[in-house]
């Protein structure tokens, strides 16, 4: 088992976890403009990118498992962010709109005015 691999799973279910909430995020006029089809996509897909989180997740952790029983070490880095995935995407399962108004307001704030 690759150590990348671990590394690749969890990078996967960040990903699939924050795109589960784009419809939610802040976007400036013109992109909320283009974006307002996909918002309603992405909204109706969330429950698969979550889904898709978990499975990415529990795939990483199986990894992670297999290579402990093969005797292969795993690294730091890959176990560390395996852990910070599984921190994120159940954040955004269970808090998706306090994670969005967190995200809004880093965005507005960093927003010159």
């Amino acid at each position: 088992m690759k150590p990348n691999a671990v590394i690749g799973t969890s990078l996967a279910a960040i990903g699939s976890a924050l795109a589960s909430m784009a419809c939610c995020l802040p976007l400036g006029a013109a992109a909320a403009l283009g974006m307002a089809g996909a918002g309603v996509f992405l909204d109706r897909a969330r429950p698969w990118f979550s889904a898709l989180s978990v499975l990415v997740l529990a795939a990483g952790f199986w990894q992670q498992r297999r290579a402990r029983q093969c005797g292969r070490r795993t690294g730091v880095v890959g176990v560390v962010l395996l852990w910070t995935s599984l921190i994120v995407v159940g954040a955004v399962i269970l808090f998706p709109q306090e994670i969005a108004a967190i995200l809004a307001g880093s965005a507005s704030a960093n927003r010159p005015r």
